[in-house]
């Protein structure tokens, strides 16, 4: 038989049991410092690649990739603040018209609320009284969690993402670029192309192990978008040092 939950005990997580919420939440902002590495990597890594083919030397080839981390770092911080400025103001907006449904019809608002639970599970018995209980504690924060996901709290924060993926980018770009200024001319290419390759492959494995996904694929799929970027912008700076020559 399973024991009868309190709402107590249905609404206040365990001090060593992260909250859903909250864990979601740095899941996704994990997610997206890989993925904003990865965009570091191969950006700069084709820039720099590109640049080191049409034979510039060392000072074009650092001017170029600190440029190529400055700007990307820059646009990835505005594209996210866009986004998620967006995504609050949507976050808002929901809350506020739950906030007004609570006002004018908290009867079927509360039914809704035991509706829901009862979907999960629960008998209506209970389901009722759960309902009730969280209603008449914080009915906003009860309400917007369960139908809506979202934490009247605790709206995304645009800077916070602004800065993460900045901050990743920068990062990510920061492999390429030491691979190919610090290394002798006779062998950047190369390095940077088994860096750029090994960092690849690690991003790869990171997302697909936070998305639950196949790991294998995952690689193999980020490691050859890299090669790929990497050989076409070596051979159209090949070609631009040739008809410069």
């Amino acid at each position: 038989m399973f024991q009868e939950l309190s709402p107590d005990a249905m609404t206040t997580p365990h001090a060593h049991e992260p909250h859903g919420a909250s864990l979601g939440s740095r899941l996704n902002w994990l997610r997206a410092g890989v993925l904003g590495a990865n965009d570091g990597i191969v950006s700069v890594a084709g820039l720099v690649v590109g640049v080191a083919g049409a034979d510039a030397g060392h000072t074009a080839l650092a001017a170029s990739g600190i440029a190529g981390l400055v700007a990307g770092a820059l646009s990835m911080a505005g594209g996210e603040y866009v986004s998620v400025s967006t995504q609050r103001d949507t976050e808002r907006a929901m809350v506020r018209l739950e906030a007004y449904e609570l006002a004018t019809m908290p009867e079927a608002e509360e039914r809704e609320l035991a509706d829901m639970y009862e979907e999960r599970g629960l008998s209506p018995e209970l389901a009722a009284r759960v309902a009730r209980e969280l209603t008449e504690r914080d009915a906003l924060r009860a309400h917007s969690e369960m139908e809506l996901g979202i934490d009247p709290d605790e709206y995304t924060n645009p800077w916070h993402a602004a800065g993460a993926s900045s901050l990743s980018f920068a990062i990510g770009a920061t492999l390429p670029l030491a691979a190919m200024t610090l290394t002798p001319a006779g062998w950047r290419v190369w390095a940077t192309a088994v860096a750029v390759t090994l960092a690849l492959a690690l991003t790869g494995y990171v997302s697909a192990r936070l998305g639950r996904a196949g790991k294998g694929r995952a690689v193999l799929r980020n490691v050859g978008v890299g090669v790929l970027t990497m050989t076409v912008t070596y051979v159209i700076g090949t070609l631009f040092g040739v008809a410069v020559g």
